[in-house]
Parts: C-alpha cells; sequence; structure tokens
C-alpha cells in the first residue's frame, strides 16, 4: 500500500495578510485548481493501468484516483482542487506531474502555478514531436520506434509496427517492450532466443527502475507484469542488473521469415531518457526481408485506408 505522503496531521488551511500578494496568490491558487482539474479530465483510466468500470460518470480520473496514485490523501487533493490554501510540498507535485502524464512544459506550469522550484526540471520524457516522426519514416525499410526508460513504444514506423507482432492490433495499453515480450504470444514466437531475451528485459528494467524507486506508473508496470507472467516472476527474483548495450539480435518474421539485425540505441534526452531505438540489416538476406516488409507494411495502409 502507498505510503500517503499528506495527511499525516489534521489539515488546516493557511491564514494570508491582506495586501497586494494575497489577491495574487488567490488567483494562482484558483488557476492551479482549474489546471489540475482539466489534467485530471483527460486522462482515461486506461492510461494509468486502471480498468474503466461499468458505472463510470466523471470524466477521465476521480479525484480518489489521482490521489491514490499520488501517495496523498484524498481529502488534501479535493483541498487542493478546491483552491484552498494550502502548502504543496515539491514532492508531491512531482508526483501529481507523473499521475497527471504531464509533458514538460505541463510539469513547468504546475510548479510555476504552485509557486515552487521543480528539483528536477527536464528529466521527463518529452512528447514525440514532429520532426522525430518524419525521422522514423524516413528511416524505413529499417525498422525504428521511440520509446523511454520503462520501454512504453511512444512511436514507431511501418517496417517496426509489422517487425514482432501487428503493433497496430494491439491496444495503445499494451504496446510496452516488456508487456509485450511476456504476455504476448506473436511477439514471443518472433524472438529467437527468447528465454535469454526475457531474462535480459527484466535486468534491464531492475536497473532503469531503479531511478523512478515509488513512482505510480513504475510501480504499477511492475504490479501487472508480477502478476500475468510467471516467466517474469522467476526472472525478476534473480536481482539481476544489466545497462543498455547495442547488440546484434535475431527475429523470426511471420511475413519474411529469418531476419538478423543490429540494435542500436540513439539518446534522444538526459542519461535513461527517451531513445529512439533501431534495427539495420547484418546481412544482404536481411536486408531484403525488411525491404519486403517495408512493401506489405505499405500495402496494409493502402488497404486500411481505402473507402469501404
Amino acid at each position: 500500500m502507498a505510503t500517503m505522503v499528506q495527511e499525516r496531521a489534521p489539515i488546516r488551511e493557511s491564514r494570508e495578510p491582506d495586501g497586494p500578494g494575497t489577491r495574487a496568490s488567490e488567483i494562482r491558487r484558483h488557476e492551479l485548481a482549474a489546471f489540475l482539474r482539466h489534467r485530471r479530465e483527460h486522462i482515461t483510466p486506461e492510461q494509468v493501468g486502471l480498468p474503466r468500470g461499468r458505472r463510470r460518470r466523471t470524466p477521465g480520473l476521480r479525484r480518489e484516483e489521482v490521489a491514490q496514485l499520488s501517495a496523498v490523501g484524498v481529502t488534501w487533493y479535493t483541498w487542493l482542487e478546491q483552491a484552498r490554501n494550502i502548502q504543496v510540498s515539491v514532492q508531491v507535485l512531482d508526483a501529481l506531474a507523473r499521475t497527471l502524464l504531464l509533458d514538460a512544459s505541463e510539469r513547468a506550469h504546475l510548479f510555476n502555478l504552485a509557486g515552487a522550484v521543480d528539483p528536477a526540471p527536464g528529466t521527463n520524457c518529452a512528447a514525440v514531436t514532429d520532426a522525430q516522426r518524419i525521422l522514423l519514416e524516413q528511416l524505413e525499410p529499417l525498422p525504428a520506434c521511440i520509446s523511454n526508460s520503462r520501454y512504453d513504444i511512444l512511436a514507431y514506423n511501418r517496417t517496426y509496427g509489422l517487425l514482432l507482432c501487428d503493433l497496430d492490433a494491439v491496444a495503445p495499453a499494451d504496446r510496452n517492450c516488456m508487456v509485450l515480450c511476456y504476455t504476448n504470444p506473436d511477439w514471443q514466437s518472433a524472438i529467437v532466443r527468447l528465454e535469454e531475451t526475457m531474462r535480459l528485459m527484466a535486468a534491464k528494467f531492475r536497473a532503469n527502475m531503479a531511478e523512478h524507486l515509488g513512482e505510480p506508473a513504475w510501480k504499477m508496470l511492475l504490479k501487472r507484469l508480477m502478476t500475468e507472467s510467471a516467466e517474469f516472476r522467476e526472472a525478476w527474483e534473480r536481482h539481476e542488473v544489466v545497462g543498455a548495450r547495442s547488440k546484434r539480435k535475431q527475429f523470426r518474421n511471420s511475413h519474411v521469415g529469418l531476419l538478423t539485425l543490429d540494435h542500436t540505441d540513439l539518446w534522444l534526452g538526459p542519461h535513461n531518457g527517451p531513445r529512439m531505438v533501431t534495427y539495420a540489416p547484418a546481412d544482404e538476406e536481411s536486408r531484403r526481408g525488411l525491404e519486403k516488409l517495408r512493401a506489405i507494411a505499405l500495402e496494409k495502409e493502402s488497404v486500411a485506408a481505402w473507402p469501404g
């Protein structure tokens, strides 16, 4: 159970002296409250790993869900959305920013409205830019994707979309390499050395998670993997750790057969931040296979776009 960051003692509102700064502080609190409500209402339960349920009438997340995911008291968070005059720590702001999936600009806005200094600016994974999407497309037929340190697949090109499975057919909430590697039969059948890959992925995930202990999204992903995969539980119990590295990999693609590819990470941000994952052919047969795979992807895209 998450440790509560706030509400260990009765909550008391602060009293501000009358003066020019009082009005400005009040306006800032109301802007903060409105911003939090707006973001909460535009985050779906599926985005944060929660079931939607049949009787959900609140758009987006409920207040108690945000409070739980951020490890703060429900009353305290409610007061925050009501623009009450309460103190907000940078730890709580950081937790709220992560729970509400704020990008770098939104995170900075949150801290500004709260009158606080962000202790870790620029460390969040930035949103995928239009320029990065163009790069992904230009790399074809080389498979490439952009992922974060939690292995969420943030964007991918056509060839990558058919490399291990049909990614377009996978629910967005499941487009995570850890989840796919341990739970998706199509993804698993495409990996030539599956057992070795599973063990390596768990070791890399443990190394990455050391910098994100206590963060809701990481804890939810770990809980899901522990619940859904006996193989992951076994690998996790080994307590193995390994850093990022390039490696030659082999995939048994369902469309074009065996592909031998050289994996390279192109880092787009700070250490353990977002990266562009690329696969270059290691031999002529794999090069021809990737060209065929891109042609299949283009045909699939054309059929999907055809009216009727």
